[in-house]
């Protein structure tokens, strides 16, 4: 069998989180507070994604002083342009800004802001597009993304707003090829913190290495659950994983793949299956991994493209 990227990629998986806001915007601790509680709660890099609008005067968190060997943080913001189509301000987070990116231009777009920021070395993200009712439509104007927020913590705590497969999975089918990623959002006004994050795998905790595996898709997203290896031969695929009570393979389609029990560590499937069915008209070009366990938490690998591994 084939390991698959990441699993297959040199490095370690390094926990992180890419969405986090101190009072420098609209959060309620400090930035040292902040980041103090990350380093506590096990993590390895974190980012202030402070809300990059004139409300807070355009803030970018220099987190730089609080690096060290063992934890490390990442330079970006919350951007916001107009307009969504329900008339809303776009939320695009941007990972690996530079300190002196400019403001916003009078009438910049969300996808123009988006554009610029990826031209200066950042990895895009569409945030919380549940939260926002952002349509398909929508999501393909920001071309410059690398990758949806797929699951905000924040937001499923407070409003049951936190999901955002349904608008990746429908840009994949649409030509898309984007990565998922995981965050809390977190304010610190509510227990909306340490519930969603990414394992990024590189060979440093080295901001510029982990912001390279990021636009790469060189990581996997979780809200506790681990997946250890996805490994495939042709269409026989094979996952382990911390214990779980669902292992499942999805795809562009309605098909599935699924193994149920409880604390089960790994499940083997035949993914021609997902091909088959009197309801099937066309084969999917990608799938993706799903673990759950007992307590309903997620890890989520990222898209997978049969044409990229071939």
């Amino acid at each position: 069998m084939t390991l698959l990227a990441p699993f297959s990629t040199p490095g370690r998986f390094w926990r992180g989180n890419l969405h986090t806001h101190s009072n420098l915007s609209d959060g309620a601790l400090e930035p040292a507070a902040v980041i103090e509680a990350y380093k506590k709660a096990g993590y390895d890099f974190m980012q202030l994604s402070e809300h990059f609008i004139e409300h807070f005067d355009f803030p970018i968190a220099d987190t730089r002083a609080f690096r060290s060997n063992s934890f490390t943080t990442l330079l970006g913001a919350e951007l916001h342009a107009p307009e969504t189509s329900v008339g809303e301000l776009w939320h695009i987070v941007a990972a690996g800004l530079p300190l002196d990116f400019p403001r916003n231009h009078r009438g910049e777009t969300g996808a123009a802001v988006a554009q610029r920021a990826r031209e200066a070395g950042a990895f895009i993200g569409i945030a919380h597009p549940a939260w926002s009712q952002l349509t398909l439509e929508d999501g393909m104007t920001i071309a410059s993304a690398h990758a949806v927020e797929i699951y905000n913590h924040g937001c499923a705590i407070e409003n049951d707003r936190g999901d955002g497969w349904y608008l990746l999975d429908q840009m994949l089918t649409g030509g898309k090829r984007l990565s998922a990623f995981a965050t809390d959002d977190a304010h610190f006004k509510t227990p909306d913190h340490f519930g969603g994050w990414v394992h990024v795998k590189a060979q440093s905790l080295d901001p510029d290495a982990l912001l390279t595996a990021l636009k790469l898709g060189q990581y996997y997203s979780s809200m506790g659950p681990q997946i250890h290896a996805i490994d495939l031969t042709g269409r026989d695929i094979s996952i382990s994983c911390s214990p779980a009570d669902t292992i499942t393979v999805i795809c562009g389609n309605s098909r599935s793949a699924v193994r149920n029990g409880r604390a089960i560590t790994e499940a083997s499937f035949d993914l021609r299956k997902l091909e088959q069915g009197w309801l099937m008209r066309r084969p999917s070009p990608w799938f993706r991994v799903v673990v759950i366990d007992q307590a309903g938490c997620r890890a989520w690998s990222n898209p997978i493209w049969w044409d990229e591994l071939a």
